[in-house]
C-alpha cells in the first residue's frame, strides 16, 4: 500500500461549532477523519458518538505537536480561530510536513501572511494550502472568475457583493457577530490600480441589483483581492462588499468612521466598544439546522471596464445554502479531494487554481450553490 493510500484527514476543532459542521459533512461523504484537539475528554466523547473515530491530543500553538501526527499527503483541516492568534503554528506544521491544509478563516490579513510565510515551503514539500476555504470566500472567487471570463478582454474591474436571505440576525453565530464588530477597526485590503491598498472598512457603499431590487452593501475585504489578480492580469480594481444587512450599510459607514477616530484617542477603545456593542447582541452559539434552513447565501459579481457610470460587461449571481452549511460542505469536499494527492498545484493557492474552474463549479452545484 502506498503512502497516498495511507493518507488521512485530521480535523482540528471538531468539538467547536464550525468544526462540528465539517465533521458531519465528512461523515456523510463516508470519510473517517482523525479528530484532533487539546481536550482529551471532549475528543473521546465525540469520537465515541461517531463509531469510535481515531483521535489525538495536540497543542495547536506548537508546530512540533502537530508535526508528529502529519505525513505527506495527509489533509489537515482546521476551524480553530481567531486565526491571527492561533493559526500560524498550524499552517507551519502542514507546510513543513507536506500535508495539505484547509482552514475556515475569514481574516484576510491572516491569509496574506500565510501566503508570504509558507507558500515557498509548501511548494517545496508539495502541500496544497487552501486558507479561507468556506463561505469566506469561495463563492465570491467562483462568481468573480465566471464574471471576468464572460466579460472577456475588456474587463478591468470587479465588484463582488455577499448577501443573504431570510431572518439573518438569528442565523449568524455569536463568533460572526463579534468578528463583524471587531472588523470595523481593521483596514480592508482592496485591489486598486493593480496593487493591494488598505481602505477603512465600511468607508464606501455600493448598490447591487438583486432580483430587480437595489440593495446596498458596505466595503469589506476578501481573498478575491489576493487570488483573482494572478488569473486576470488586466483587472485593475477588485472590491468586495458585505450586504447582509442592506439597510445598515450607510449607517455603518458613519459608525466605522467614529470607531476608527475613537480608537486613535486615549481611552477611545472603551468608547468604541460601547458604541459597537449592539452589533454583538443575539443568541449564543451558532444557528441550528432549522435556523440554517431559513437563511440562504447569495453572492453577486459584476465585471466592468471600471469607467464611472458604465454598463456592466457581465454579471453572475450565485445562490446556495446557509453560509455555515456551505462552509462545512466546502471544507469536507476539499479535504476528500486532496487526501493522498501528490500532483497538481502546490503552495498557498486559491480554489480555482487548486481544482480547476469546471471541477469547482460542478462541486459547488452539487452542494446547492449555483447560478440564478
Amino acid at each position: 500500500m502506498t503512502s497516498e493510500e495511507n493518507s488521512r484527514i485530521l480535523l482540528l476543532g471538531a468539538t467547536g461549532y464550525t468544526g462540528g459542521l465539517v465533521l458531519a459533512a465528512l461523515l456523510r461523504r463516508g470519510a473517517r477523519p482523525v479528530l484532533a484537539g487539546r481536550n482529551a475528554a471532549a475528543l473521546a466523547a465525540l469520537a465515541g458518538r461517531h463509531g469510535g473515530l481515531d483521535h489525538v491530543v495536540v497543542d495547536a500553538t506548537r508546530p512540533a505537536s502537530l508535526r508528529q501526527h502529519l505525513r505527506r499527503g495527509d489533509v489537515l483541516v482546521t476551524t480553530v480561530g481567531p486565526f491571527e492568534r492561533l493559526g500560524y503554528p498550524v499552517a507551519e506544521a502542514a507546510a513543513e510536513a507536506g500535508a495539505h491544509y484547509i482552514d475556515s478563516t475569514g481574516e484576510v490579513g491572516f491569509v496574506r501572511a500565510v501566503r508570504d510565510r509558507y507558500d515557498e515551503r509548501a511548494r517545496e514539500t508539495g502541500a496544497v494550502m487552501l486558507p479561507a476555504f468556506g463561505y469566506d470566500y469561495v463563492p465570491g472567487i467562483l462568481a468573480g472568475t465566471l464574471a471576468a471570463r464572460q466579460a472577456g478582454a475588456a474587463v478591468r474591474a470587479l465588484d463582488i457583493g455577499y448577501f443573504a436571505t431570510g431572518p439573518l440576525w438569528r442565523g449568524i453565530s455569536q463568533g460572526t457577530r463579534t468578528t463583524m464588530r471587531d472588523g470595523l477597526t481593521l483596514p480592508s485590503p482592496t485591489w486598486r490600480g493593480h496593487r493591494l491598498v488598505e481602505e477603512r472598512t465600511a468607508s464606501r457603499v455600493h448598490t447591487f441589483s438583486l432580483g430587480g431590487r437595489r440593495k446596498s452593501a458596505f466595503l469589506v475585504s476578501g481573498t478575491e483581492v489576493l487570488f483573482l489578480p494572478s488569473d486576470f492580469p488586466a483587472l485593475a480594481d477588485i472590491t468586495v462588499y458585505n450586504g447582509w444587512f442592506p439597510t445598515l450599510s450607510r449607517p455603518l459607514t458613519l459608525i466605522s468612521s467614529a470607531v476608527n477616530t475613537l480608537t486613535g484617542l486615549p481611552g477611545g477603545h472603551r468608547l468604541a466598544d460601547a458604541l459597537t456593542f449592539p452589533l454583538t447582541l443575539g443568541p449564543a452559539g451558532g444557528p441550528d439546522a432549522t435556523e440554517r434552513a431559513r437563511t440562504r447565501s447569495y453572492v453577486v459579481a459584476v465585471a466592468s471596464t471600471g469607467a464611472p457610470g458604465g454598463a456592466p460587461l457581465a454579471e453572475v449571481h450565485l445562490e446556495g445554502p446557509s453560509a455555515y452549511s456551505l462552509t462545512g460542505e466546502l471544507m469536507a469536499w476539499a479535504a476528500e479531494s486532496l487526501v493522498g494527492r501528490s500532483k497538481g498545484a502546490a503552495g498557498v493557492v486559491g480554489p480555482v487554481e487548486a481544482f480547476g474552474l469546471e471541477t469547482l463549479q460542478a462541486a459547488c452545484a452539487e452542494m446547492g450553490l449555483a447560478a440564478v
